[in-house]
């Protein structure tokens, strides 16, 4: 890119901030949820309102070391079977909490590998949560799939449960890579887990791939980008790989002599989004794709765009519930996350407990910075329409949030009457931009690169 030397003079590859998932940051929320608090959050929703539900499986036949996330791994499927048994408990109380009618308009099941349950287990969630909250007409049941860990009758019994979005996880097909990364992923058996999921007519595909991997290359992302588009996913989410080991202890298996520098990992970010482009694909947020017809592609032009906990969505639900180790739930009026070890979070659920161990009780100011912060990372704008519209801000007020930005980030912002707008330019720059509006701070250490 032309203006590489001036983003390296905004800091960018300098930067280590937050991305900005949920505002505030994960990092920010509190231990000691008021159980009282929690459970009258749950029952002021409004009657027959539609909700979102993710729903967490911490479990791994095998541990990539590249990963961050709360995971476990596990040879037998004998403690997979008992966190199943929790999970219908935690539903069960839950139940209790719900207003009449509350219904589904996104379920999404990761992990972890869902797809490691058996196909009986995988039924009797499925049917355990529908019992509790029906699916909505039009809703939308999604799974991450892990390649490996498939078969038809995994599969079918998905298929069967309502599952209409799968969602592989492809990271390079580079097998130097893969083997760096411990997780050895061949093209073929990918391509077969592709051919399985459409032979069950699911409705969308999506594909996870990383940058910034130890020994990518220009060449090697290119040709990782144009085998995953040889699959024609719908939806494609290019992640930049978060090297935290002192926060993911397995991340010290990976070699950080072969990784990219932060000047490189943004060559190899450019690299595949001119490919995916170039394959037709739009450009969502700063760092998703998706086919013209996808469901995102279509909200981000109706500007519907949002963003939650498993990246960019289009979905419109004000709750979110978090179900299982170390899941949050989001609700209007604050977040509540789950005890991250299995074990604590089983021990509050045999003691008839919800399991809800930290979190954070909004204040005014968190919902509408938390809202300027959701338009730069979806739109890369702020609309003062909206702002003043909706959470009473003065023009006074926007300029005092609007001036600090235009004194860092000068012509790669631009302000109006409208609100302000990053230029095309300076889109690297979206998360040191919602960082600005951040009232809060943490370590840098807790963050990951800003490219």
């Amino acid at each position: 890119m032309s203006n590489v030397s001036q983003l390296k003079r905004l800091g960018l590859f300098d930067s280590r901030v937050p991305r900005y998932t949920s505002y505030p940051p994960a990092t920010q929320f509190k231990p000691g949820m008021n159980a009282n608090m929690v459970t009258g959050w749950l029952e002021s929703m409004p009657q027959r309102t539609a909700i979102s539900l993710y729903l967490h499986v911490p479990f791994c036949r095998r541990l990539c070391w590249f990963c961050a996330c709360r995971t476990q791994g596990t040879k037998t499927l004998d403690p997979v079977m008992a966190y199943v048994d929790t999970v219908l408990a935690e539903l069960d109380l839950l139940r209790r909490h719900l207003p009449r009618g509350i219904r589904l308009s996104r379920l999404h099941w990761g992990g972890g590998t869902p797809t490691l349950l058996p196909p009986d287990q995988m039924r009797r969630l499925a049917d355990a949560i529908f019992d509790v909250v029906p699916m909505a007409e039009g809703a939308e049941f999604s799974v991450e799939i892990d390649p490996s860990e498939i078969d038809a009758a995994r599969m079918a019994a998905l298929a069967a449960s309502g599952m209409n979005r799968a969602s592989i996880g492809v990271q390079d097909f580079d097998p130097r890579i893969q083997d760096a990364i411990g997780r050895q992923q061949s093209f073929d058996l990918t391509g077969q887990a592709v051919d399985l999921i459409r032979s069950h007519d699911i409705a969308s595909l999506n594909a996870d791939i990383l940058y910034g991997l130890p020994h990518q290359d220009r060449n090697r992302i290119s040709e990782t980008v144009q085998k995953l588009l040889a699959l024609s996913p719908d939806r494609v989410a290019l992640y930049g790989y978060a090297h935290v080991p002192w926060m993911s202890k397995r991340q010290v298996m990976i070699p950080e002599d072969a990784l990219p520098g932060n000047e490189d990992r943004l060559t190899l970010f450019n690299t595949a989004r001119d490919l995916f482009v170039a394959d037709g694909y739009a450009e969502i947020g700063i760092d998703h794709f998706a086919r013209p017809g996808d469901g995102l592609a279509v909200a981000q032009k109706a500007g519907r765009l949002r963003r939650n906990f498993q990246g960019y969505t289009d979905d419109g639900a004000q709750v979110l519930l978090g179900l299982g180790a170390s899941s949050i739930s989001r609700f209007p009026q604050g977040y509540a996350q789950n005890a991250p070890a299995t074990g604590a979070y089983t021990a509050h659920i045999r003691e008839g407990r919800l399991p809800h161990a930290r979190g954070h009780a909004f204040t005014p100011e968190d919902l509408w910075r938390g809202r300027m912060i959701e338009q730069v990372m979806c739109d890369f704008r702020v609309d003062a329409a909206e702002m003043a519209r909706d959470y009473g801000l003065t023009p006074a007020q926007l300029q005092q949030a609007f001036d600090p930005l235009v004194a860092q980030f000068g012509n790669m912002v631009q302000l109006g009457p409208w609100g302000l707008r990053i230029t095309p330019e300076g889109r690297p720059l979206a998360r040191m931009v919602a960082n600005m509006l951040d009232a809060y701070t943490a370590a840098p250490t807790s963050h990951s690169s800003a490219v």
